[in-house]
């Protein structure tokens, strides 16, 4: 006996894939906290590569810029919804 495989559909969300840090010739920078809270959700999670459309080189500079502005104290940690 034959088995049958329904094909499924998957929703997806197309990404434009054009990185505006390589369209601008700019890199990340720690102390822009405004062009960094672009790439952070309300909670002040670091939104992923898939979501944004930056390219890997400068997603992980970005990161790490993010990291280093939370370290020195120009973005918040954790972002709590009540406060």
């Amino acid at each position: 006996m034959k088995k049958v495989f329904k094909k499924t559909r998957r929703m997806t969300r197309k990404v434009v894939k054009n990185c505006i840090f390589c369209k601008q010739k700019i890199e990340p920078d720690y102390k822009e906290v405004d062009a960094l809270s672009h790439f952070m959700n309300e909670r002040g999670k670091i939104i992923p590569r898939s979501t944004s459309g930056i390219c890997q080189k400068h997603q992980r500079v970005m990161a790490l810029s993010i990291k280093h502005a939370r370290h020195l104290a120009l973005i918040p940690f954790l972002v709590r919804p009540g406060q």
